[in-house]
């Protein structure tokens, strides 16, 4: 294979690899925007139902810790899921 050959094909495997890339991080700006405006809907949800002087610190720090369970199994479920892959 000449030289020029060579460089065409790696910069074709580059390319898919930045293209395969530059869509993960859109991806994940995405599911940032989204998972962010359902923060903000249960924050408010939360402040409906236990109004500021009432048990809405409670609240947020119950939602804070299901939130963070449910990252945590995901992580893990995701993680298993990446190690069967060969």
């Amino acid at each position: 294979m000449p030289p020029f050959d060579k460089i065409k094909e790696e910069g074709k495997r580059v390319t898919g690899e930045v293209r395969e890339k530059v869509t993960g991080y859109i991806l994940a700006a995405l599911g940032l925007v989204a998972g962010l405006a359902w923060n903000e809907a249960i924050k408010a949800l939360i402040e409906y139902f236990f109004p500021v002087s009432g048990g809405g610190l409670l609240a947020k720090f119950v939602y804070a810790l299901f939130i963070s369970f449910a990252v945590v199994v995901v992580s893990v479920y995701l993680a298993r899921i990446m190690q069967r892959k060969p």
